[in-house]
């Protein structure tokens, strides 16, 4: 799968089309059943370092990127194969990077957590916590300058919003009303848990309010409702509005670097908090696609990450003669 699969959507209206369902949930499937293999990959310690997945957090993903245009910038901090997956990146050159592999989208010299495509307008991949938000600030500061219409999506943890970097990037967008969204994935939703939306204050939603930076709390499970999340915040950014927070509530069903959850915590797929199964259901009780229409689709979606994992660990790996070619002293 490769180009951009869905662009955004004009109008008020939350709701998808049948197009769009069958879209959002294809992105969602390949992001889900990708990082799966990658979790398998990891376990056989075919991936070293870290792997962080984003399995449980694919709706707030899918959604922003449904929202914005093929040209907005985006930048996330450790999780980077959702979005380079939505923004339709072959996932052979994801997965030989996981690999370490000289097809990768980085010569296998970035890894997971250091992941670019800047022709896609994709800049990291950030091992630190909460660096992305700096650097989103500079990118959003370089489209307001150039004038050029873009917004950029920012892409952090819940863990990371905490960081005065952030909110040294959060004074910095105010001030100067740059066009970025910030996208907070709180993940500590437990699985199957009710999601309270706009019930109680949230310290995240609100943690820009020094700055004067509106911010919403969000069903970060639904994909629509991440999609009418984003498209409102892209917009007001777009119109000159400045920027804006974007809670998403969701639920994270793996460990922070890939591998089994922490003691004690559930790796069962809960309906009420797994995306990519609300998904699906909506699209077999609307009918949009027939049950066998629905199967031929995720078989195609398995082959395509099963091919990429094979064509990965059949691919070269770098030279050693140029292990030190991109490290600067």
């Amino acid at each position: 799968m490769t180009g951009k699969p869905f662009g955004p959507v004009d109008g008020e209206n939350s709701l998808f089309s049948p197009d769009e369902e069958v879209a959002a949930y294809r992105a969602m499937l390949l992001i889900r059943r990708f990082e799966e293999k990658a979790g398998q990959l990891y376990a056989l310690q075919a991936i070293h370092g870290v792997c962080p997945l984003s399995i449980g957090q694919e709706a707030s993903i899918v959604g922003m990127m449904m929202a914005a245009r093929d040209t907005d910038p985006v930048i996330t901090g450790y999780r980077t194969h959702g979005p380079l997956l939505a923004r339709g990146i072959d996932p052979k050159r994801v997965m030989a990077e996981l690999l370490g592999r000289k097809t990768g989208i980085a010569g296998g010299n970035g890894g997971t957590v250091r992941m670019f495509a800047p022709e896609q307008k994709l800049y990291g991949g950030h091992g630190r916590a909460g660096l992305g938000a700096s650097i989103g600030a500079g990118l959003a500061f370089a489209s307001r300058y150039r004038g050029d219409g873009a917004v950029t999506l920012c892409f952090f943890g819940d863990g990371a919003a905490s960081r005065g970097r952030v909110a040294e990037a959060y004074r910095m967008a105010a001030r100067w009303s740059l066009p970025i969204v910030f996208v907070i994935d709180n993940n500590t939703a437990a699985p199957g848990a009710s999601i309270a939306l706009g019930q109680i204050p949230s310290a995240l939603a609100s943690s820009g309010s020094s700055s004067a930076i509106p911010g919403e709390q969000v069903d970060g499970i639904d994909v629509r409702s991440a999609f009418a999340a984003g498209r409102r915040a892209i917009a007001r950014a777009r119109q000159g509005g400045g920027p804006t927070i974007l809670e998403m509530l969701t639920y994270r069903y793996r460990g922070h670097g890939g591998g089994p959850a922490r003691a004690g915590a559930s790796e069962r797929r809960i309906e009420d908090a797994d995306p990519v199964s609300k998904a699906r259901s909506r699209i077999l009780a609307s009918s949009i696609l027939s049950a066998e229409a629905l199967k031929a689709l995720e078989k195609e979606i398995k082959e395509t990450v099963t091919a990429a994992a094979a064509a990965a660990r059949a691919a070269p790996v770098p030279d050693p003669a140029n292990l030190f070619a991109f490290v600067e002293a």
